[in-house]
This record gives structure tokens, C-alpha cells and sequence, in this order.
């Protein structure tokens, strides 16, 4: 986005907001956000770069109330044709529209943190140093073949509404993803984080490289329950699972969670906070409601404490928003979306030499919720699966069905050990959402080679 009149961004983008909520006038609610910035992305395969691309985009979204009658809809042009279409559109659509019971109307002034989750090397970095990252990573690999991305990305967001309330920040992201191959195996290295020095590329590509090599030649593995030591990119899965699923105070207000406020649901070990606050978190203050996000403790010491909230949720079950609004929580309610579970002290080396059989499993894949309320969830392992028998690693395992509810395997008395390895780690919903360390479990349920 240009700035032609020599503004601050910030100003620019409030100037943007501000026109169109005047354009909406007296003719119902209505908050707008706009957001402008870039993101570029390098893909690399067979150890070499195939792809550089890269976006630059304002988007303005709004969303109007007309008598409780709710419609949105969002551009990526700024121009005042377009600024006018959007408006005229979106106050039409509302119209249209049935009530909405459950539209809380709009917040109104109130705080949100001042501070930026920003790292000005991530905003300004070139293909040339993504390329950095990637040669990095393909180097710690020598012999194996390498893929996988490095992406950066950096937004200014301005929020307002006709209630009064206006919030802005900005943030920065930098992912490195890959894996390294040989002709019968995979490994995975993955790393996120606000700031680009974080991002360590021989680091990220010897993890993917030592796993290639240690699972080479898989063998099968007899379905059954084993004791499990799983990786952070496995603990990750779960926690975004458990938030989308389980501490939505939608799917709790519905009946379909299985959260039991002050119950001891988890095992004393786990604890689980959704913080954007935090110094490590990735991402803005404030949610798409204009909400300041909190430190909301979702978990403590395994007793079950608090929901992920949004205005909608808020206002059924009598509460604050906790700032988990996301774009379609309306329909499928809110997430919490920084989530860090507290570590322990223990080595992965450790977990393993403290097992009689079990199984270490690095990744999940293709994971598909079966039962919301019990988290029973069936899935994958990929990128290396192993055999421990007597303290130590004895071979690599083929890929594995599982089908295993998620809240029994974090039960009281289910976790023996928590890692000292936390880290932003690779989850399906996408990255930087959450920090975990590995974990060691009592049971895990395989069902089946990958076949099924």
C-alpha cells in the first residue's frame, strides 16, 4: 500500500476506517478492520529453491448491524468507489437478512495492549535471506534430499466501530518447514517465531535429517496399546484439538465439550495457557471483535479453569469476552489460538530409557475428529515412528493408524513425564498457534498399519 501522503501507516489505515464508518453512518452498527502488509513465501524440493512469491495487500472488512440483522463483507481495494460498493453492499445484505438472537452488539471503548508482537529483520527480509534459511537447512542434511518452505510475513490492523472503540497493532511471523529424505524414510524440522533470529536453519535441518536416517527401512509393528513418548509437532496437534473442540465455550454452551469447570479432568502435570501476551507469542493483541486477548489459564496443574471466549459466548454464559473472536466464530465459536503448556524438566532421552516397550512417535498426520465431546480423534504417524524396547530405540516403525481420545490419554495418572524441549511446533490448524514441549504417555490406542 502506498502512503502518498507521507503518513504514518497507522494514520493511513485509521483515516481508511474511519471513511467508511461515516459512509455507513446512522444506518446501523458497524466496525470495520483494515489491515495492510506483505507476505512472501519460498518453497524449495529436491534440495533446491523452485519458488519465490510474494504479496503485498490492504484488506478493509466490515461487518453491519441493522436491527440486529447481521451481514459482512471485506474488499482488498481502497479507492472510494470501492469503499462505496462495500458499504452499500453490506448495509443492503443486513437488511436482508433474519435476526441474529445472539448478535451481542459491538464493544466499546476499552484498552488493549500497547505492545507489538514485530521484528523489523522479519518485516524487511529479501528472497535472498530466505534463501539463507534454506541453504541452511538443506546443507545439515548432506546426501538426503530436502523440501519444505520459508515464509515471512508482516501486517499493520486498525479496528473500529461506531461504538467507539479503536485498536492497532502490528505483527511479524517467520516459519521454516521441511523435511529430509532418504529413499525409504522422512524426517520433519520445523520452527516459528516473531523474530527472525530465532530461526535456526542447521538446527531445524539436522532434526529432519537425523530422523530420515534413524527410520530408514520401517518394519511393522502389531496394533495394540503401547506406552508412547510423542514429539512436540504430536503434542501440538492435540492441544489445537483440544482448543477448537474442547475449551470453545460455543461447543461447551452446546453441550458438545468435555470441559467440567474446576473438575481434575488432566493429569496434575499439565497445564495449558492461551497468552498472547506472552514475550515468545506470535501474532496481535486483539481479536477481529476488537477485544483485547487475555491470559487466560485454560488448565491448572490438571484442573480444568476457564473457556476460550468471544462476545457472542460472553454474553450467553454471562461473562467477558477473553478475545478468542476469529473470522467464521460465529458459526463454530471461539479459539484459543497461543497456546503454551507449561514444560517440565525431563529429557526425550530420558522418557526413552525409562520405557520397557513403548513407541516414540515424532508426527501426526490427516488427524479427523470422530467423537467432539470425548476427543476421540483417529489419524496418522509420519516422518518417523519407532520401537523402544528396554530403555532405548531398537528399530523404525512403518506409519500407524491410531484411534485415541485425546482427553483420556492426558488423564490423571496418564502422563509420566513432561519435556524440557518446548517450542512453536507444527499443528494442522497452522503455525505459530502453539508451544509445547514433548510428553510421555501411559496408553496410546494403535489400531492398524496406515491402510487403515
Amino acid at each position: 500500500m502506498s502512503d502518498e501522503n507521507d503518513q504514518p501507516l497507522t494514520h493511513l489505515l485509521e483515516d481508511i476506517a474511519s471513511s467508511v464508518l461515516d459512509r455507513v453512518g446512522d444506518r446501523g452498527e458497524a466496525a470495520v478492520s483494515v489491515q495492510s502488509g506483505h507476505s512472501e513465501l519460498t518453497r524449495f524440493a529436491n534440495s533446491f529453491i523452485h519458488q519465490n512469491v510474494a504479496e503485498t495487500r490492504v484488506q478493509v472488512a466490515l461487518e453491519v448491524a441493522c436491527d440486529n440483522r447481521v451481514a459482512s463483507a471485506s474488499i482488498d481495494r481502497v479507492d472510494a468507489d470501492s469503499l462505496d460498493r462495500l458499504v452499500e453492499r453490506t448495509v443492503h445484505a443486513a437488511r436482508l437478512r433474519p435476526p441474529d438472537s445472539d448478535w451481542p452488539g459491538l464493544i466499546g471503548p476499552t484498552p488493549v495492549p500497547s505492545d507489538t508482537n514485530w521484528d523489523d529483520v522479519v518485516a524487511g527480509a529479501s528472497p535472498a535471506d530466505r534463501a539463507e534459511r534454506v541453504a541452511e537447512f538443506v546443507q545439515a542434511g548432506e546426501g538426503l534430499s530436502a523440501a519444505g518452505f520459508c515464509d515471512t510475513e508482516a501486517y499493520d490492523v486498525i479496528y473500529a466501530n461506531t461504538s467507539g472503540q479503536l485498536a492497532e497493532g502490528r505483527f511479524t511471523r517467520t516459519t521454516l518447514d521441511g523435511i529430509q529424505q532418504t529413499d525409504s524414510s522422512a524426517g520433519k524440522g520445523h520452527a516459528s517465531s516473531t523474530r527472525w533470529s530465532d530461526i535456526d536453519g542447521i538446527a531445524v535441518g539436522s532434526r529432519a535429517a537425523d530422523m530420515a536416517r534413524r527410520s530408514e527401512n520401517p518394519g511393522d509393528l502389531a496394533p495394540g496399546r503401547y506406552q508412547v513418548v510423542l514429539s512436540p509437532e504430536c503434542v501440538a496437534t492435540m492441544m489445537i484439538f483440544l482448543a477448537f473442540y474442547g475449551f470453545n465455550a460455543k461447543s461447551a454452551f452446546e453441550g458438545q465439550s468435555f470441559f467440567e469447570e474446576g473438575e481434575q479432568q488432566f493429569d496434575d502435570l499439565f497445564s495449558l495457557v492461551d497468552d498472547a501476551t506472552d514475550p515468545r507469542a506470535i501474532g496481535l493483541l486483539f481479536d477481529n471483535q476488537g477485544a483485547p486477548k487475555q491470559h487466560n489459564l485454560l488448565v491448572d496443574a490438571g484442573i480444568s479453569r476457564a473457556l476460550s471466549h468471544d462476545r457472542r459466548t460472553a454474553a450467553k454464559m454471562d461473562t467477558t469476552s477473553t478475545g478468542n473472536a476469529v473470522p467464521g466464530s460465529a458459526a463454530f465459536g471461539p479459539v484459543a489460538s497461543d497456546l503454551f503448556l507449561q514444560p517440565g524438566s525431563t529429557t526425550q532421552a530420558e522418557m526413552i530409557a525409562s520405557i520397557d516397550i513403548g513407541v516414540l512417535i515424532t508426527e501426526f498426520n490427516y488427524c479427523r475428529i470422530l467423537d467432539p465431546k470425548t476427543q476421540v480423534v483417529t489419524g496418522l504417524t509420519r516422518n518417523g515412528t519407532f520401537l523402544i524396547e528396554n530403555g532405548e530405540i531398537v528399530r523404525p516403525v512403518s506409519n500407524m493408524r491410531f484411534t485415541q481420545s485425546f482427553v483420556d490419554a492426558l488423564a490423571p495418572g496418564n502422563i509420566f513425564a513432561v519435556g524440557d524441549d518446548d517450542r512453536f511446533a507444527a499443528n494442522e490448524f497452522g503455525p505459530g498457534m502453539t508451544h509445547v514441549p514433548s510428553v510421555q504417555l501411559a496408553s496410546w490406542n494403535f489400531t492398524g498399519d496406515a491402510s487403515g
